[in-house]
């Protein structure tokens, strides 16, 4: 995977390998650590996605595939909290997709949350720069319903805005629903959801919610992209940001995300005695 040079003084390409270093050993032993930042305070943003990155060419290197992007920080509220004005990318691999309705054990992940998305399927590459909304919406075959689970290999989730970049997004897992829509057939900006918790309603919210809609965050993410020379490829799937609040789970429960015009997406926790 080939990444653009930097010219990156040798201090800090020492942070950042160690950092990428420390998180993919957590990974290994299932143990959260200290916030990255708190270990190298000169950490910077662009450090944060080269941490990323490294990752993710030693997951390519090992026979993983990348199989679409996510976007977060795209409501106004989780903006303010990381006192940001854009959102933040992180990359799907194929093992992280998880079939609706097959039990998933919780201890897979270290302190996992739920977010519902409308998840774009895209059937024509997409590359920025000038990646307009319109450019965007040609460039979706289809759109699923989805949930998306974030995890943190960050301790009690003492993220920042560099830390959660540097941990591929806080990302953990996916779950696809299987209806199947045309992007003209849903509407993407007022489309409500509903998230439910074991029967009980856990969040509400509608697509606007994502950058006032989540078409603005595909076409963001295809610029961002496309300004460090990468892009989105057909048949890549798009997780472009939570619609609700996310939700905490554990070992027994039900997640479920109802989405207007969509349908419904389902996660299930595997209970105790059926976890290994």
């Amino acid at each position: 995977m080939q990444h653009a040079g930097t010219g990156v003084a040798p201090a800090a390409t020492d942070a950042v390998d160690l950092s990428a270093r420390t998180l993919l050993e957590a990974y290994r032993t299932h143990q959260p650590i200290a916030p990255l930042v708190s270990t190298f305070p000169g950490l910077t943003i662009d450090d944060a996605y080269r941490i990323q990155l490294a990752q993710v060419d030693t997951w390519l290197a090992g026979g993983r595939r990348i199989l679409g992007r996510k976007v977060g920080l795209t409501s106004p509220a989780m903006q303010a909290q990381m006192k940001v004005t854009q959102p933040d990318f992180g990359h799907l691999m194929d093992d992280m997709f998880i079939p609706e309705h097959v039990p998933v054990a919780a201890g897979r992940f270290l302190q996992p949350r739920a977010e519902p998305e409308v998840a774009f399927v895209l059937g024509r590459d997409l590359a920025g720069p000038g990646v307009t909304v319109a450019a965007a919406a040609a460039a979706v075959d289809f759109v699923l319903p989805a949930l998306e689970i974030i995890d943190s290999r960050i301790a009690d989730w003492r993220i920042g805005i560099v830390d959660t970049i540097a941990d591929n997004a806080s990302s953990g897992g996916v779950v696809l629903g299987s209806a199947v829509r045309g992007i003209g057939e849903v509407d993407l900006r007022l489309g409500g959801c509903v998230l439910h918790r074991n029967g009980e309603i856990a969040g509400t919210g509608a697509g606007g919610a994502v950058l006032g809609s989540p078409l603005n965050s595909l076409a963001w993410l295809a610029n961002t992209l496309g300004c460090r020379g990468e892009g989105l490829r057909a048949g890549q799937v798009i997780l472009p940001g939570s619609i609700t609040a996310s939700v905490p789970f554990g070992p027994g429960d039900v997640i479920t995300a109802t989405m207007a015009g969509l349908g419904s997406v389902t996660a299930v926790i595997a209970a105790p005695e059926e976890q290994s």
